[in-house]
């Protein structure tokens, strides 16, 4: 019998527990976010960098984390990105001011892109073939689970106990997958890793930076001040000198640019910046307004996303399975539609909706729409470049659909600055936006996704 450091099982629980960190602290935020505003006195721009000060660092930091996992080891990696988070989770919780709350969601954001691509580098380093596939598929499906249960959980809690108390559900995973990853999973690196690189790191950070600072600004204030400008102006600046840095390292570089010679990684990266900005706009703004406008309770508004994880969760592998026999690229451009439907659906809510027939509806199709498109989506990525950049390609990819939540996010502070009949406007407005951003990411499949391969394990 194997020892049980050896027995790639443990690595699974471990690499579950800490990724789930990220899931839940997705998912359980956008039930309380009214209260964070409430208790802070905070206007827009503040409730947008709740959740963006924790995107900008994951976005733009991810690849980075996976470089680091591959020269220093990809568990001492993962046991300082979990160790990370949990501290900055006790700060969030404690946190008198919101200057501190907003630092440590930055701290937490930096946990997350370090344990995040580790987790998953474990996972493919301890398995192989089919089971690398499965190990996978429970790693996935447990992450939908825990962000299908944090909701409700949080919602309990920020009635019951407070919205800081929703930050110390991360301890107890973060003690585990610490604990279990210390004990029992093997270290595991790329011996022939290069030098890392930080200039890059360093320049998409602060570009991004600049960039969601410019797009918050505006849209908290609904002006384009000098300001906003300057910062939009340095964001893109940096990004550019970025690309820049990128195309003179080639292979060795964090984001090879030589990846993008393909029309169909292009095209699928495309996909996912629209999509993902698409649904992670609409995911902040569903239970923003139902607690807002239509007197939901912070748990009613967590059982109101219930459809979500559960079609997620059951009808994802389902979808990958269809797609590894029929081809993708007729999912990716369907379930973007689906979505889209499901966001015009949604204009049916208002302050006096009735959940069954306005709201359940809508969340429904954007479940059923994200289920059809996700696995075939992620299968396509790693199946349109070679095996040497499979694992950047993931990392960019998770990156990409990170970014389109953060730009998102960054421009919906026009809709959450107002109040009353003019929030219900706003948001029936930034849904019809979304849907035409998900339509956009179908046509994106349409015309530039064309025969892919998709790896599965």
């Amino acid at each position: 019998m194997s020892k049980p450091r050896h027995d790639p099982r443990w690595t699974l629980a471990a690499c579950v527990l800490a990724s789930s960190l990220s899931f839940v602290d997705g998912s359980v935020l956008s039930v309380a976010l009214p209260a964070i505003r409430a208790s802070y006195g905070a206007g827009a721009a503040e409730v947008q960098w709740v959740v963006n000060a924790y995107l900008l660092p994951l976005s733009a930091l991810l690849l980075l984390g996976g470089a680091l996992g591959d020269h220093y080891g990809r568990r001492r990696l993962l046991v300082l990105g979990t160790g990370i988070f949990a501290i900055a989770s006790l700060v969030c919780a404690l946190a008198p001011s919101l200057d501190l709350l907003l630092a440590a969601r930055a701290a937490q954001g930096l946990g997350a892109a370090l344990l995040l691509p580790n987790s998953l580098a474990l996972l493919n380093a301890a398995f192989e073939g089919e089971k690398r596939g499965r190990a996978v598929g429970i790693w996935a499906a447990a992450g939908a689970a825990a962000a299908a249960v944090a909701p409700l959980i949080g919602g309990w809690l920020v009635d019951h106990v407070g919205w800081p108390s929703i930050f110390f559900i991360n301890l107890p995973l973060a003690a585990g997958a610490i604990l279990l990853a210390v004990l029992f999973v093997p270290e595991s690196r790329d011996n022939g890793a290069g030098r890392i690189d930080y200039p890059g790191a360093v320049l998409a950070t602060l570009g991004l930076g600049g960039a969601t600072f410019g797009l918050t600004r505006w849209s908290s204030s609904a002006a384009l001040d000098s300001i906003a400008i300057a910062a939009m102006v340095a964001g893109l600046a940096m990004l550019a000198a970025f690309l820049w840095i990128e195309a003179r390292r080639g292979d060795s570089a964090m984001m090879p640019l030589g990846m993008f010679a393909d029309r169909c990684f292009s095209g699928l990266n495309l996909l996912t910046f629209l999509l993902y900005g698409a649904f992670g706009a609409a995911m902040l703004l569903v239970p923003y307004l139902l607690i807002e406008a239509a007197d939901y309770s912070p748990v009613e508004a967590g059982l109101a996303l219930l459809p979500l994880p559960i079609v997620l969760t059951l009808a994802s592998p389902l979808m990958g399975q269809l797609a590894g026999r029929i081809g993708p690229r007729w999912f990716l451009v369907v379930g973007p539609l689906v979505v889209a439907g499901g966001m015009l659906l949604g204009q049916r809510i208002d302050a006096e909706t009735n959940y069954w027939t306005s709201v359940f509806p809508a969340i429904a199709v954007m479940a059923a729409g994200m289920a059809i498109a996700v696995a075939p989506l992620t299968a396509s990525v790693l199946g349109s470049v070679d095996e040497r950049h499979v694992g950047t390609a993931s990392g960019f990819n998770s990156a990409v659909a990170r970014t389109g939540g953060l730009i998102a996010t960054a421009l919906l502070g026009v809709v959450l600055a107002r109040e009353g009949e003019a929030l219900m406007a706003g948001f029936h407005l930034a849904l019809i936006g979304s849907a035409i951003a998900a339509a956009a990411a179908s046509a994106a499949a349409l015309f530039l996704v064309g025969s892919v391969k998709m790896r599965t394990g």
